[in-house]
Parts: structure tokens; C-alpha cells; sequence
């Protein structure tokens, strides 16, 4: 029997449930939410419209923008004894700090349990909130500095970098950070928002999804890319180097850190976005080679494109972090900053039709035997 059941390693190339909210089209290198192109969202809205469409499905209106930023601006705070827990596991992962601090939030919340729509709705705009908090909180206690207040009057992107760097960022500076965090902010059932789904069909509540959507994401072959990005770059050095680098990686059959992506087996749609961001913000902090290796590395790459190796998204996030003088262990934390709207709407969208989510294994261990007395082994 055993020998006419197709194993699909890693679940690839299956279907598990229907979706509204995001469209990936691997071959053609195609990306929508909710029938919006990744292109006209990164060029034209908000993270805080991106968040309300994928939501709730459409655009919203100026009063609708209104009132949803009024909301996640108001949940821009911590209880006391967040940073308290900070304070005590600062010398941790950033990633490590996060969850453990969204599942603390799970106990020192009124609310946090509400499993219903509402319920999942107020808490996962409060965690959109609280999450770049978070992260700001423990780069400033990890470093001897007090955390810097939210700042009201700032958007979602602007004041996540004020928190974090305790200055106002240029407009491009917010600009930039804004679009890094549309691209990131929904993928389909990628490793960690699929695992969200699994809890929440267990009927577990939205803090619960979120600690294991962290979790998940913090292994390095889910979000990992833009620190290895990072490293790649620093280790070439310069642009001349990149050819040589390349052909080795190739020659020993090893990957190239920011190429090939489990779904796109063209260029990944968001790459581009983040390219010309690299490009101009090198450029204004006069390190315009971070770019330039960067590039070298495409090029060295491209007899390889035809076998699906193209660039990623996260090939040029690294490079925008570094620029920023942002350490290499909060590159992932960003990522988890732009994806929790995605991991918020595929929790709405699994309990809306809940069902547990139970797959097989097929055994291929010993057939039965006899069971041997201790005495006798």
C-alpha cells in the first residue's frame, strides 16, 4: 500500500486551503494583494493602507485611514513589565527577546484571549504596534540607553526609526523603511504564517499564533536571507572580487546567499523596489560600493537565471540595514515588523472556516514485533 502514496516533502506544490488575500504567480514573477499589484503598492500607498487592505480587503477611504491609523497609533503602548522582562533577557537574540515578550503580553493584557473576530482584530492592530516597540526598547537596554517614547505625530515606518535611532529620519529615510515593510508584509502560506494557521486551528488565541509565527520565522532558511546577504557582501569586499566569489560558490555546488526562492522561478517581484532604495540611499551616505557589489553579484549570476536562480527580495534589505548603521541581528526582527499584518489576516482568514490542520506521515519503520521482557534484552 505503502508504495502507491506520493509524499510531497515539505508539503511543496500542495494546496491546503483557498485564500482572498495575496496572489503568487512563481513563473511570471508576480505578486498581488487582494488583486493589487506589489508595483502600484510600493510606489503609491502606505504600510498603514497595505495593512488596511489586507485586513479588510480594500483601500480605504480617507476617513477609513483616519480612524485605522488613530487606532494604531493609540496601541503604541507597553505594560511597565515588558521592559522589565526586557531589562532581564537583554543579553538574548533580539528574536528571542520579541517572543517572549508577545507571549508575555498574551498574560499582562485584558483581551488577549478573545478568540472571536473582534477580539483577533483589536489584537493583532495592538501587536502591529507593539512589536517595533519591542524591538526599539531592547536595542536601546541593550546598549545602557532608556527607550525612546512613541512619538504620536510620526506614521508606523517614521517612528519605528525614531524609536530605534532616537532621532526624526528624513523623508526618505521613513519613505524607504515604509516600502521595506509593504513587501515584507504578506506572502502566502510561507513557513511561518502556515504555522500561525496550525495554531489557530487548534483554537489557541492570536498571541499564541503570533509567538510561533516568531518562532518561526527566526530559523535562518525562513528569514534569515538579508543577514546572510550581509555577510556575502562584507566577505567580497569589493566589486572586483564578486566574479571569483560566485564561480567558487558554483564550483562547490553552494548557494548564493539572496538567489532562488521557493516559489518565484523568475526575478522576485519586490526585488526591484528595493534595489533603487539601496542604489540612492548608498548614494546620499557616500558608500555608493555596497550597491556596486551588489550588483556585481547579479551580473556574475546571471548564466544561472535560467535554472531559477534570480534575485530576492531580501538580496538588497541587508544592504538598506547597514546603511542605516542598524545591527545585523535585528535584521529578521524587521522582517517579523512588516509581516505581522499578513500573519494577522491568514489567522482571520483560518478561523473563519477553523478546521484542525492534520496531515499524515507515512511509516516507514519496523513491521510489528514481539515485545522482549527487560530481563531478557
Amino acid at each position: 500500500m505503502s508504495e502507491n502514496v506520493k509524499i510531497n516533502r515539505g508539503l511543496k506544490g500542495i494546496y491546503f486551503e483557498r485564500s482572498g488575500v495575496s496572489h503568487i504567480d512563481g513563473s511570471a514573477g508576480e505578486l498581488l494583494y487582494r488583486g493589487y499589484t506589489i508595483h502600484d503598492l510600493a510606489e503609491h500607498a502606505t504600510f498603514e493602507e497595505v495593512c488596511y487592505l489586507l485586513i479588510h480587503g480594500e483601500l480605504p477611504n480617507t476617513e477609513q485611514l483616519a480612524a485605522f491609523d488613530a487606532e494604531m497609533k493609540a496601541a503604541r503602548t507597553l505594560p511597565p513589565a515588558i521592559f522589565d522582562i526586557i531589562r532581564s533577557t537583554k543579553d538574548g537574540h533580539p528574536m528571542d527577546v520579541l517572543r517572549t515578550c508577545v507571549s508575555a503580553l498574551a498574560a499582562l493584557e485584558a483581551g488577549s484571549a478573545e478568540k472571536g473576530e473582534d477580539g483577533f482584530l483589536r489584537n493583532g492592530i495592538r501587536l502591529t504596534s507593539q512589536v517595533p516597540m519591542i524591538i526599539a526598547a531592547h536595542e536601546a537596554i541593550r546598549n545602557g540607553r532608556e527607550p525612546v517614547a512613541a512619538d504620536p505625530e510620526l506614521s508606523h515606518a517614521a517612528n519605528w526609526l525614531w524609536m530605534l535611532k532616537g532621532e526624526k529620519p528624513s523623508a526618505d529615510a521613513a519613505r524607504l523603511a515604509d516600502v521595506d515593510f509593504i513587501l515584507h508584509a504578506e506572502h502566502g502560506a510561507n513557513a511561518s504564517s502556515f504555522a500561525a494557521r496550525v495554531t489557530v486551528g487548534t483554537e489557541a488565541n492570536l498571541h499564541g499564533a503570533m509567538v510561533t509565527a516568531l518562532s518561526t520565522l527566526a530559523g535562518p532558511a525562513h528569514g534569515g536571507a538579508a543577514e546572510d546577504v550581509m555577510k556575502m557582501v562584507t566577505e567580497i569586499g569589493t566589486p572586483e572580487n564578486a566574479a571569483a566569489y560566485v564561480k567558487a560558490k558554483r564550483k562547490n555546488r553552494e548557494a548564493v546567499t539572496g538567489f532562488g526562492h521557493r516559489v518565484y522561478r523568475a526575478e522576485d517581484p519586490r526585488a526591484r523596489h528595493m534595489r533603487d532604495g539601496v542604489k540612492k540611499l548608498g548614494e546620499e551616505m557616500g558608500a555608493p560600493e555596497w550597491y556596486e557589489i551588489l550588483q556585481a553579484v547579479v551580473d556574475a549570476m546571471k548564466p544561472y537565471a535560467r535554472h531559477g536562480l534570480n534575485v530576492n527580495v531580501d538580496f538588497y534589505s541587508g544592504v538598506i540595514y547597514q546603511l542605516h548603521g542598524i545591527p545585523m541581528d535585528l535584521y529578521v526582527p524587521i522582517f517579523a515588523i512588516g509581516r505581522m499584518p499578513g500573519w494577522l489576516v491568514q489567522c482571520l482568514e483560518q478561523q473563519r472556516q477553523n478546521i484542525l490542520i492534520r496531515p499524515l506521515t507515512l511509516y516507514n519503520g519496523p513491521d510489528e514485533r514481539a515485545f522482549v521482557a527487560l530481563e531478557d534484552r
